[in-house]
């Protein structure tokens, strides 16, 4: 998809709005994974204040994470009162390098925390983790639903903190321009929320809304002027160049390194600064069926490798990391050549394509010494049939070789797994258990994922579709699956066969709970790579 940006209401520019007299401010609302900062405000930041730009990156998601675990607990049970009570003590066990070498008492930190946001959820109407946010009346796909949750901003649970935060921000300034980063479902209602207060509280600020999911949302035919009367522009794609030619600037074809100056030192959970890092956006591969960047066909835009990973390593001397997370839907063999010429200087890790230079023990090795602790790899099935039919370009004797050398190599592997795609019966997903219990001893980590069809996708032309979950925003739809392998058959042989192996439960009991992925580089380091 084409970089676009709609315009909402009247365009209105004075002489403020150039060259950074008039600020920008860039929020980033609740309710994701507060474990790193936002990648895409520390990317506006950098690009704006490359361009003369004024602008203030304010990340509401750590913020309101800490709100929400300093309210007092509105429950008074056994368990509710320890993790208020340890309160300091788990957050210490999350945020230090030896919180991650003993996978009990983490799991026991995240449990406490997670309980202690669950509780001021509940208070408050809502169903709250660490990563998730429901509203049991309000759906994020429901556009009359995001209209309420603007309308009664005052009943979102973090209406104290954000109503504080957003009066002393606009305070500062007297006409800025705000954008709102919306990258999950999990944001929606919260960004709606802001939005809310904004148009009752400091109505001649513009808003601008950008980000994932708000381009997915636009990829639809007939959805240009969503959200008019609450947002002035959308934006679809990356915002860089969008966002400076609103602000009056020509953005020339220089491309400015993230700035995390101001979030560097923000209360993330994690033992250290986790560095967010893209070297391209969208994928090289665009083939996948099961996919969204192919369904949307988004643009595949890298950086020049060597480029790229100077800057990482320019970054990387600045912030001194404890972890760096390459955003790449897939690192190119290019980019992964790039690192090894160039190390980064701190442990690294991120998602990459099962091609041929991973075959290979001395590149393998290479890339660890450059410091990559994981590879997250979407393997997806077992099955070559079934691999075939979603064009997924990857040989199970290929993929074999490569987990066992990375593996060797003491880079552990972050194994995805699709169940319930089209083409797979209970016959393939039979395969995929015995693959994965054939090479247990080589792969670090699973994650099972029960398959979505995105709306748009070619799948969808020969299959009988039905609604996904209700809501004129729906991302995906269910459909009838042509072997009878539906959702319902799908979790219930996960639960009751595939999660019931031996050596599968003994990987899936590795994981970290709630953070996934974004904690395990830390444990794979610990390991020593497994």
């Amino acid at each position: 998809m084409p970089d676009i940006i709609v315009h909402l209401g009247p365009l209105t520019r004075d002489k403020r709005t150039r060259r950074g007299e008039n600020p920008m401010l860039l929020l980033y609302p609740p309710l994701t994974k507060a474990c790193e900062p936002p990648a895409a405000l520390s990317s506006l930041a950098g690009a704006l204040r490359g361009h003369g730009v004024t602008c203030t990156p304010c990340d509401l998601n750590v913020e309101g994470l800490h709100f929400l675990l300093n309210q007092p607990p509105a429950a008074d049970d056994t368990w509710t009162r320890r993790a208020a009570k340890g309160l300091d003590e788990n957050l210490a066990q999350l945020t230090s390098p030896t919180g991650y070498t003993r996978f009990a008492r983490y799991g026991r930190a995240v449990a406490d925390l997670n309980r202690l946001v669950a509780v001021a959820g509940r208070n408050a109407g809502v169903q709250l983790s660490l990563a998730d946010y429901h509203h049991p009346q309000l759906s994020p796909l429901l556009l009359a639903d995001l209209q309420r949750a603007a309308a009664n901003y005052q009943d979102n649970p973090f209406f104290p903190l954000f109503s504080r935060r957003l009066d002393e921000l606009c305070e500062k300034d007297d006409d800025p321009l705000i954008g709102i980063s919306l990258c999950y479902l999990s944001q929606a209602l919260c960004a709606f929320a802001l939005i809310g207060y904004l148009r009752a509280h400091h109505p001649r600020r513009r808003i601008v809304l950008g980000g994932g999911l708000v381009t997915t949302w636009l990829g639809r035919p007939g959805r240009e002027r969503l959200f008019s009367g609450l947002v002035d522009h959308l934006v679809a794609g990356p915002g860089e160049e969008p966002l400076l030619r609103l602000l009056g600037a020509t953005p020339p074809g220089e491309v400015h390194s993230p700035d995390f100056s101001d979030l560097q030192s923000a209360p993330y959970l994690a033992p250290g600064f986790i560095l967010p890092f893209a070297a391209s956006s969208g994928c090289y591969w665009k083939k996948c069926t099961f996919c969204p960047e192919t369904s949307e066909n988004n643009r595949y835009r890298p950086l020049p490798p060597q480029r790229a990973a100077a800057d990482l390593a320019r970054l990387s001397a600045r912030c001194r990391p404890a972890l760096i997370h390459l955003l790449d839907n897939s690192l190119s063999p290019a980019m992964l050549r790039a690192l090894i010429a160039q190390p980064p200087g701190a442990p690294w890790y991120g998602f990459v394509r099962l091609e041929r230079q991973l075959e290979d023990r001395g590149f393998c090795q290479a890339l660890r010494q450059s410091g990559c602790v994981m590879l997250k790899v979407g393997l997806e099935s077992g099955s070559q049939a079934v691999l075939n039919a979603m064009h997924k370009g990857t040989e199970l004797q290929r993929a074999a070789n490569i987990l066992s050398q990375l593996a060797a190599a003491g880079i552990a592997s972050y194994v995805y797994l699709l169940f319930g795609t089209p083409a797979e019966g209970r016959s393939q997903a039979e395969e995929t258990r015995q693959f994965i219990e054939a090479h247990h001893e080589a792969i670090g980590f699973l994650n099972l994922a029960i398959f979505n069809l995105p709306l748009g996708s070619a799948l969808g032309s020969d299959l009988p579709l039905t609604s996904f979950y209700p809501g004129d925003l729906s991302l995906y739809h269910d459909f009838r699956h042509p072997l009878g392998w539906g959702r319902g058959e799908v979790r219930r042989y996960l639960d009751t066969v595939f999660k019931r192996s031996s050596p599968i439960a003994a990987i899936l009991r590795r994981d970290p709970p709630l953070f996934t992925s974004n904690h395990a580089p830390f444990f794979a380091a610990c390991a020593g790579g497994k």
